[in-house]
């Protein structure tokens, strides 16, 4: 996870909600006017913080408290620099100096508060967050005079309501006469340091927000779908809230909670992961939601199938419905039909009723044109074979075309694999190097399975299974013979060659930009016909190409 941008867009308030829920460890640095702050996550809590403008040091602050004095000061920070500054000097204090550890850590707590309290008042300026595996107890101290590290750490939600609510005190009291806070040089109100002596400060859990009327959160990236469905469900009394982006919608959905809401949260499936990549964000969304709200009320919905994934939502106990395709939307008694499905689903679910277990096979948009009478476009089987396949097809074709197309052609190209493949891993090439870029049903091991596709790398004309699709420019589904690069990949994706594979190179202008590659493991039955995907493929490749210009061309605008 990776979190970029302006603190002009997204606040101090909201980023610390999003760090929080994604229960990530990584260091959060903000710039703004020439001023630097961090503020260290281990696991989404909040174990160290640092600013530029803060040069109080914890010795400091203990002598001023009557903790310790000069002396024993003096001796512990010479201790910490014969040892290499190997040590923070609180735990310095409490291992030699006898200095009580709950006393510590209740300083270094409002330190690490203060700190983070007053750069709720930074209103322009960049933030990053870079995730990483650990966070080194000791790092950059010899420089550092902030040497506070919480243990356990401190709950960034609570942080981010009291922040807001201090600094709305501060600027309303400023404004008004009836504080002493001023602006800075730059304009901006600052915050008294000692907030924790602050009169009548209160826990933000305390503080209640009007509760809505049967709130609806609707996350889906396509533009016109989730459009449709936001206006529909308004129309039959919910309060909608429509989110396009996962990262947004754990902060409505943490406010309206806060706020003593009970809010039913409607999920697409198939959309692009919190970090841009793999097919499955909705779950990746479902899951974070499951693990930070309890008692929450969820609904998944898809277009398309995905038996691996609604077999994981429906074992971790939440409902699944087959949606209308945005070429259905426009059908007005079609699409009516399925707002009462989907209202009495939601109210099935919210109601606590138990779900009839639904049939592998049903698919609510083909039911739909079935009862139009659109029966050339009706499946004749589970398997994709005739006029299901075509259909399929076409409307996929619709959405590589489309102009407002918001998930990339990436996704789609996933998407669409999945209705064939157990997994499939995209891979794009660039400079005569093939590496992975996005994938799908890749599982198992101590890493994700964007983790797994990332770490592959490896030159195009090398002796691989890719190196005939290059050749010939076509799709082939073959029985791997893997040479050692091949058993390299492999067992980069958790060991066990599949008994048939099929690789689909995406081609622009002649030459190969990337492929698809895909097989049935576990299960390792036959991939089956693939032809219509070969037939979108052919297409997604110009389309991936046209994508990445329109972007190039964007950024060099922009600078």
């Amino acid at each position: 996870m990776s979190l970029v941008g302006n603190l002009e867009e997204l606040g101090l308030g909201e980023i610390l909600q999003i760090v929080s829920l994604s229960r990530k460890t990584g260091v959060l640095s903000l710039h703004s006017k020439g001023r630097d702050g961090s503020i260290f996550f281990r696991q989404g809590q909040v174990v160290r913080a640092t600013s530029s403008i803060f040069q109080q040091s914890l010795g400091e602050v203990l002598i001023q408290k009557g903790v310790i004095d000069l002396a024993i000061l003096r001796k512990a920070l010479a201790f910490q620099q014969e040892e290499g500054f190997q040590e923070r000097l609180g735990t310095i204090l409490v291992k030699y100096f006898a200095i009580s550890y709950e006393i510590i850590e209740e300083v270094v707590r409002e330190q690490i508060e203060n700190v983070v309290f007053t750069l709720f008042s930074w209103f322009e300026g960049t933030f990053e967050f870079v995730a990483s595996e650990h966070i080194e107890s000791v790092d950059g101290t010899r420089l550092d005079p902030l040497q506070f590290m919480l243990n356990q750490g401190l709950n960034p939600q609570l942080l981010a309501m009291e922040g807001s609510r201090l600094l709305d005190e501060n600027i309303h009291a400023a404004e008004t006469g009836l504080s002493t806070s001023h602006k800075d040089s730059h304009g901006e109100f600052e915050i008294d340091f000692n907030l924790s002596e602050t009169p009548g400060r209160r826990s933000a859990a305390t503080r209640k927000q009007p509760k809505p009327k049967m709130p609806l959160v609707i996350v889906d990236d396509d533009g016109p779908t989730l459009k449709a469905l936001a206006e529909g469900m308004r129309q039959n009394g919910y309060d909608v809230h429509a989110m396009t982006r996962s990262e947004d919608t754990l902060i409505k959905v943490d406010d309206l909670c806060r706020g003593g809401a009970h809010p039913t949260i409607l999920i697409d499936l198939i959309m692009p992961k919190m970090d841009g990549s793999g097919v499955l964000g909705g779950l990746e969304l479902l899951e974070l939601l499951h693990n930070n709200f309890k008692d929450i009320n969820i609904l998944l919905m898809s277009d398309y199938r995905h038996a691996e994934a609604e077999a994981k939502v429906q074992d971790m106990g939440y409902a699944f419905i087959i949606k209308p395709r945005r070429a259905d939307l426009n059908d007005v008694e079609g699409f009516q039909g399925f707002l009462g499905t989907l209202l009495d689903e939601v109210s099935r679910v919210e109601s606590g009723e138990v779900l009839p277990e639904r049939q592998a096979s049903f698919n609510l948009g083909d039911e739909m044109r079935i009862e139009m009478g659109d029966v050339d476009d009706a499946p004749v089987s589970s398997e994709h074979e005739g006029g299901s396949s075509l259909s399929l097809l076409r409307g996929m074709l619709e959405e590589l075309n489309n102009p407002d197309l918001q998930g990339g052609v990436l996704l789609l190209v996933l998407r669409f694999a999945s209705e064939f493949l157990n997994r499939a891993i995209v891979f794009s090439v660039h400079d005569k190097v093939v590496s992975g870029v996005g994938q799908f049903g890749v599982s198992g091991g101590k890493s994700s399975g964007d983790e797994k596709v990332r770490t592959i790398h490896f030159p195009l004309d090398a002796e691989s299974m890719f190196r005939d699709p290059s050749r010939t420019l076509q799709t082939t589904t073959f029985t791997p013979q893997p040479t050692a690069l091949d058993a390299h990949i492999f067992e980069q994706l958790d060991g066990g060659v599949p008994e048939e594979a099929f690789i689909g190179p995406l081609v622009s202008q002649s030459r190969v930009i990337g492929f698809l590659y895909g097989d049935n493991l576990p299960e390792k039955r036959p991939v089956g016909d693939t032809e219509s995907l070969s037939i979108f493929l052919s297409q997604a490749g110009v389309a991936m190409e046209k994508s990445t210009l329109e972007r190039q061309l964007h950024e060099r605008v922009k600078q």
